[in-house]
C-alpha cells in the first residue's frame, strides 16, 4: 500500500514534500494549514501511508458509531464529545496521557470556511499535554507538503502564534476561501 500511495502521489498527482517528519517523536500535535476543502482528509491520509507513520485525529463521537465508525478508527481517529458542557482540551490531553503513542493532526482555523483568526485549542492542547507542536502545510498552488521542525509553545502565545502563522505565508489551500 505504501508504494501505491508513492505512485499516487508524486507521479499521479506530481506532488512533493519538504522538511521532515519527527518520526522520533511519539507525541505532538499537528497543525494543518490551510484547511479549505475535504480533500484535504484524502490529501492527509496519502501521506500517512507514505510516510508509514502513525498520525491521529478527533472527531465528533457519532462519527465513531455504526456504520463507519470503523473507518475512522482504522484511519487514526479518536472519538471525542465536543458539547458545550464539555472540557474538550482536558478531554484530548488525556487522550495524550493515556496512549504510548499519539500524533494529533488538526486544523487550527476549526473549519473550511474562511476565519480571521486561528482557534488557539492546539496551543493549549500542546502546552498541557506538554508536547511540541509541528506545522504542516498543504499547499496546492506549489502541490508541495511542508513540515516545520518541532516547535516547543513558550510562554508568550502571542509571539508563539505569529511564528507558526509566518510559516505558512504563501501557502494556497485547494479552494479559494470565501
Amino acid at each position: 500500500m505504501q508504494g501505491l500511495a508513492r505512485f499516487i502521489y508524486f507521479k499521479l498527482l506530481g506532488w512533493k514534500m519538504s522538511g521532515t517528519f519527527p518520526s522520533h517523536l511519539d507525541k505532538f500535535v499537528i497543525i494543518v494549514v490551510p484547511h479549505t476543502s475535504w480533500w484535504d482528509f484524502l490529501l492527509g491520509l496519502l501521506v500517512r501511508k507514505i510516510l508509514n507513520e502513525e498520525i491521529n485525529y478527533i472527531g465528533k463521537k457519532s462519527l465513531f458509531d455504526s456504520p463507519f465508525g470503523w473507518f475512522f478508527r482504522w484511519t487514526g481517529g479518536a472519538p471525542i464529545d465536543r458539547s458545550k458542557s464539555n472540557d474538550t482540551v482536558s478531554a484530548i490531553v488525556r487522550i495524550f496521557e493515556s496512549r504510548e503513542k499519539f500524533r494529533l493532526a488538526l486544523s487550527p482555523e476549526g473549519t473550511r470556511k474562511k476565519v480571521e483568526k486561528w482557534k488557539t485549542g492546539f496551543y493549549h492542547i500542546a502546552k498541557q499535554a506538554k508536547v511540541p507542536i509541528v506545522m504542516v502545510a498543504f499547499d496546492y498552488g506549489k502541490k508541495e507538503v511542508k513540515f516545520s521542525k518541532p516547535q516547543i509553545p513558550t510562554e508568550n502565545q502571542t509571539a508563539d502564534l505569529e511564528k507558526y502563522e509566518s510559516f505558512f505565508m504563501g501557502v494556497r489551500g485547494k479552494d479559494a476561501k470565501s
